[in-house]
């Protein structure tokens, strides 16, 4: 990998054209790089959140969903490629198990916010559905099975896990969720 990125500014996308994993060229505005994009700002925002001062637990669990997400982009990146497998599904399900048996049930809508740790996973729960849906869109503009299964399924479920650690890291903080507040108009 080292010799890959020896070069950064290669100028070849300059034609508004940029190279998939597979060497095959394709334009900037593509729904496919456009997946990519997202992704790659989730993965960002991930990036933000962990520099938080967090429970040891969620920080070891967002650098490995940093890595699922270098994963998941590769898989992006070279079509037909599977990277993103049931099994990486799955430690996201047993992660939501985890860390929504010890939340109170919710009885009404929250705002994202409360810390600044939870605010920024409630952001990047938000990053999450819209890669979610630029990922949707590449299967439905693309051949059948051009985007596996798996990888759409891991970010519904990373978004509902997001969703979740904004919970948990209120709490950790020693606060709760903001609710919303139903009626306040007019």
């Amino acid at each position: 990998m080292g010799h890959r990125l020896s070069k950064i500014a290669t100028r070849t996308g300059d034609n508004g054209s940029t190279g998939l994993g597979n060497g095959t060229r394709v334009p900037k505005h593509s729904a496919r790089i456009h997946a990519l994009g997202e992704v790659d700002e989730l993965n960002s925002g991930l990036g933000v959140l962990a520099a938080e001062s967090l429970p040891a637990d969620v920080g070891e669990l967002l650098a490995e969903i940093q890595h699922d997400l270098f994963d998941l982009g590769g898989e992006l990146s070279i079509p037909g490629m599977t990277l993103v497998k049931p099994e990486h599904v799955l430690r996201l399900d047993d992660a939501l198990e985890h860390y929504n048996s010890a939340l109170p049930p919710l009885k009404e809508f929250i705002l994202p916010g409360g810390t600044r740790a939870a605010a920024l996973a409630h952001l990047s729960r938000t990053v999450c559905r819209r890669a979610e849906r630029a990922v949707v869109a590449v299967a439905a503009e693309e051949a059948e099975g051009a985007i596996g299964e798996a990888l759409r399924q891991y970010l519904n479920r990373l978004s509902d896990l997001l969703f979740v650690l904004g919970r948990v890291l209120n709490r950790a903080a020693g606060g709760s969720d903001i609710l919303w507040k139903r009626g306040r108009a007019g």
